[in-house]
């Protein structure tokens, strides 16, 4: 174990050596393996925005095999999915790269300004499918906060117990913030806490933008002249929100965009600190080998140094 690897893992030291040896195996795989780096392929839009806004830009994502082997052939540490799609493909390809079962999810045919995900499988269904980790979407800014923290909660202790991997999703949003609140700086920041505190290993955040939506927020960036002004910079303050940089935070790639926008913001997430990227409908979204170039592309900039 190189000095890189044991010092995240020293962050970790409340754990269990089952959790420790699963983080571990997501640290170890793929191309970025001992770089204390990480790029997750998530694919739960099937479920969270529907097939055909999904996968109709590149039909062959309509089957979940597909996306665990663009994972496994683009070398990347873990690949996420809800349950039926870990169903799918678990038997083959559980031992080929760290799965991480996502454990609530969140349609749209009832798109409610206060979302609560409903909970759509368990620690036992992650356990028998070989999954090293589970996903748990939260949503900060809902009226429903309390009804989803507690399930964290109760999901995380027993994930800890059975030694599994906590994969937080901390997304803003609900009628406590407006649109571009969502991912406003302070708000995002503030979310990534959330995430540390509810006792996440792993933390995933939206790039954040300059905007900053509570009031008595910006009276304190302001005073202490908190620097915010490029990506670069917002990525190192809500690094610095996630126990100052002793949680893995990685940034999701966001709706599908043009390839050199989408490679641009992710130079900046590394400059700014970041562990990695977890990147869904820009990846799968493209022809496969086009992805697999972009992906290519993608770890090349973490391997720098």
């Amino acid at each position: 174990m190189n000095s890189r690897i044991k010092e995240i893992l020293s962050w970790y030291d409340s754990e269990n050596p089952g959790v420790i040896r699963n983080l571990y195996s997501i640290l170890m795989h793929g191309r970025l393996a001992g770089t204390g780096k990480v790029v997750v392929l998530p694919v739960d839009q099937g479920f969270e925005h529907g097939p055909a806004r999904s996968f109709a830009p590149n039909p062959p994502g309509y089957d979940p095999i597909y996306h665990v082997k663009l994972a496994i052939d683009a070398g990347l540490n873990a690949h996420a999915a809800p349950l039926g799609s870990i169903q799918s493909m678990a038997r083959e390809y559980a031992g080929q790269i760290p799965l991480i079962l996502k454990v609530n999810s969140h349609d749209l045919l009832n798109d409610s300004p206060d979302p609560v995900p409903s909970v759509t499988s368990c620690v036992e269904d992650a356990l028998k499918l070989g999954c090293v980790a589970v996903g748990f979407t939260i949503y900060p800014g809902s009226i429903n906060f309390k009804k989803m923290y507690e399930e964290v909660r109760e999901m995380a202790h027993e994930a800890r117990r059975n030694g599994l991997v906590v994969v937080i999703w901390s997304y803003p949003r609900g009628s406590g913030l407006s649109k571009e609140g969502e991912t406003a700086v302070d708000v995002v920041a503030y979310a990534v806490q959330i995430a540390a505190q509810l006792g996440a290993h792993l933390i995933k955040v939206k790039p954040p933008t300059e905007h900053i939506e509570l009031e008595e927020a910006r009276k304190v960036y302001e005073k202490y002249k908190i620097p915010v002004g490029t990506l670069s910079e917002r990525v190192r303050h809500v690094m610095q929100s996630a126990f100052d940089g002793k949680r893995i935070v990685i940034f999701s790639g966001g709706p599908a965009k043009g390839r050199e926008e989408v490679i641009e913001e992710i130079r900046q997430i590394k400059k700014g600190g970041a562990f990695g990227s977890i990147i869904g409908r820009n990846s799968f979204q493209r022809p496969r080998e086009e992805a697999l170039d972009f992906l290519d592309e993608v770890i090349k900039i973490y391997l720098e140094k």
